[in-house]
């Protein structure tokens, strides 16, 4: 996918001005960090939207305010929490992820989570009452109604996940805090990201690759959407 890439961005753009290993090492770190922090909010987020969207219990409204209050938490002080989680001494400071990519997986999570679980309840819970109650009537177990409405909520969760893939790929100030924006003497990223480049290449005055870094990141979030799309629908992503 890293290759499909940039052979798309250099049609578009010609050749980069700098090295291949230094544009394919930053798509690696961003899809990487991005891709693991939205499928593990994903799998924690789609049962908890599950949960709220069927269940009738005291403290509902406020959960549901806390999630939706999370979806615009300020990423930079997601990265002071996670900075301090991880530094030496923070609870997790053993771990020595200071600067790390899993340290910005961590921080991406936390900023994907609530998007995804406020966009996948609203979805969840448009789904009719008398889908379930037809789902039960058959004979289905709890596990089967879940998979019912999931089933017709899928156009939703799709847009859910792409809502926490576009906050976690577009994130700057919380990556640049617990990775900071490393790179080798070799041009190898370690924890540099397509935005943290943008940042970096935008203030030392090279415009020309701010720009095609930021046309790469653009096609890359189409393609991402494109495959999540599809994914999410049975008609080809469109209804």
């Amino acid at each position: 996918m890293v290759d499909m890439i940039v052979d798309i961005t250099t049609a578009f753009v010609g050749e980069f001005p700098f090295e291949w290993n230094y544009i394919r090492s930053i798509i690696y770190v961003s899809l990487y960090v991005s891709l693991v922090a939205v499928t593990l909010s994903t799998l924690c987020s789609l049962p908890i939207a599950l949960l709220v969207g069927f269940k009738e219990f005291r403290g509902k409204a406020l959960l549901t305010s806390i999630i939706n209050t999370g979806m615009g938490f300020p990423s930079v002080v997601v990265g002071l929490i996670v900075l301090f989680a991880v530094s030496n001494q923070g609870p997790l400071g053993s771990l020595e992820l200071v600067f790390t990519p899993e340290a910005m997986i961590m921080s991406q999570f936390i900023l994907a989570a609530p998007v995804i679980t406020g966009v996948s309840l609203a979805a969840v819970s448009s789904v009719e009452q008398n889908v379930r109650d037809a789902a039960y009537a058959m004979g289905g177990t709890r596990l089967d109604v879940a998979l019912v409405t999931i089933k017709e909520a899928r156009y939703g969760i799709a847009t859910a996940v792409l809502a926490g893939f576009g906050r976690a790929i577009s994130e700057v100030g919380s990556v640049l805090i617990v990775g900071g924006n490393i790179a080798s003497s070799d041009g190898t990223s370690k924890t540099r990201t397509l935005t943290t480049a943008i940042q970096l290449e935008a203030r030392q005055g090279q415009y020309e690759t701010a720009m095609i870094l930021g046309a790469i990141l653009v096609v890359l979030v189409l393609l991402v959407n494109a495959i999540v799309v599809r994914l999410g629908s049975d008609d080809g992503g469109y209804r």
